[in-house]
């Protein structure tokens, strides 16, 4: 796929993060020397800048959204900052010693006892990422295959309320976290995770990616709009780049919602930020309504896979 110059000299104007990912996903150029500035300057670095001195961001782990250390380290992530990165790392090992709950899951909860497992998903796709001790993932790990449901996918609700259909917000957190789990070279049943994953991808499938398997309607009309950060939440656009990401070859079942991201694009050649999920945030990378470079970053590597 030719990827216009006009567009990728809008999308270079960016954030040094976006710039990085611009020159190794979509012209094939590994710049270290890009993403080694992600830390010292944008967002990068006004998200390392909130960082309390006692090592959480927020107040702690999971409070507020979307300013706690969860999500921040989820959104360093996703900015693809260095995993060397020294602060980061000391303040998932803070979580890692100090959130695990009576199941092995990671849990914020004083008083939910039950774990939850769109949590650990996200916290796999991070705190692997950032090369978290491998003895501290066990129990996790561990906790998330138990959490595995009849249908393939996962739902945070299983082990809470008695959920008996996956959830597709909580499956896509769940692969890419094993996705990164992998990446990553973490061993501990890696066998059976992938396994899992593979499962996991099915039930995505079986419902083309956000239509119901029964009567072919729209699950719900939130996955249709394209949000980014994504949080918890699922859209087509999130389930279409993990799918790219992890290197899946093209299935049919995709295309409603290949299609759907196609009519998404603007005669610019651009796409929309469609939707941003309420909550405290410690910047706003980018208006709603506006075209959208993180969308439209995401959106073309989807299409240089699988077009």
């Amino acid at each position: 796929m030719e990827i216009g110059q006009d567009i990728l000299e809008w999308l270079q104007e960016g954030d040094v993060s976006v710039q990085y990912q611009v020159q190794r996903d979509l012209l094939d150029r590994e710049r270290e020397d890009l993403q080694a500035r992600i830390e010292h300057e944008g967002w990068g670095a006004r998200f390392l800048a909130q960082r309390h001195p006692a090592g959480h961001w927020g107040r702690g782990f999971y409070q507020p959204k979307w300013i706690n250390s969860h999500y921040t380290l989820l959104d360093l992530k996703t900015l693809q900052i260095s995993r060397s990165n020294r602060p980061i790392r000391e303040s998932i090992t803070i979580i890692a010693e100090r959130q695990v709950g009576a199941d092995g899951g990671i849990n914020p909860s004083g008083t939910i006892k039950e774990s939850d497992v769109c949590i650990n998903g996200m916290f796999l796709n991070y705190a692997c990422y950032f090369g978290v001790d491998p003895r501290s993932l066990h129990s996790i790990v561990d906790f998330v295959l138990v959490q595995r449901m009849l249908d393939g996918g996962f739902n945070c609700r299983k082990n809470r309320a008695g959920a008996r259909h996956s959830s597709m917000h909580t499956t896509i957190s769940v692969l890419e976290g094993v996705l990164e789990y992998e990446r990553s070279g973490y061993k501990y049943r890696l066998g059976e995770l992938r396994g899992v994953a593979a499962a996991a991808r099915e039930f995505l499938l079986i419902h083309r990616l956000f239509l119901s398997d029964r009567t072919g309607e729209v699950i719900d009309p939130k996955y249709l709009m394209l949000s980014f950060p994504g949080r918890w939440r699922y859209d087509i656009l999130r389930a279409l780049d993990y799918f790219q990401d992890a290197h899946i070859p093209w299935d049919e079942r995709m295309r409603p919602a290949l299609e759907a991201l196609l009519g998404k694009r603007r005669r610019d050649g651009r796409w929309p930020l469609q939707a941003r999920h309420p909550g405290e945030t410690h910047l706003e990378m980018e208006k709603p309504g506006q075209p959208s470079r993180w969308n439209t970053l995401r959106a073309l590597r989807v299409l240089r896979w699988y077009t």
